[in-house]
């Protein structure tokens, strides 16, 4: 078996949880909102106006900050699995 494929296959860290879900599905919705909303800036701009820098950078801005708040939130949660010794 490929390894990446065994890397796949292999619990990584602890299980998640329904509110580590609701964290990292809303920082994915959010990355990909930035994602889209930098690309696509020129539309973005044409359809908002002048506020439209200003709208994208407190979008930028919530995305790095809800980024820390899960990594800090999901590595709690993976230390304390580990820690207690559990096994996906």
């Amino acid at each position: 078996m490929p390894l990446w494929l065994d890397l796949l296959r292999t619990p990584m860290a602890a299980p998640e949880t329904p509110s580590l879900r609701r964290l990292r599905l809303t920082w994915q919705v959010l990355c990909l909102s930035s994602a889209l909303v930098v690309g696509l800036f020129t539309p973005f701009h044409r359809a908002v106006g002048r506020l439209a820098p200003l709208a994208a950078a407190m979008l930028l801005f919530i995305t790095v900050t809800w980024t820390a708040f899960y990594l800090v939130r999901k590595h709690r949660a993976d230390t304390a699995f580990l820690d207690a010794g559990g096994s996906a």
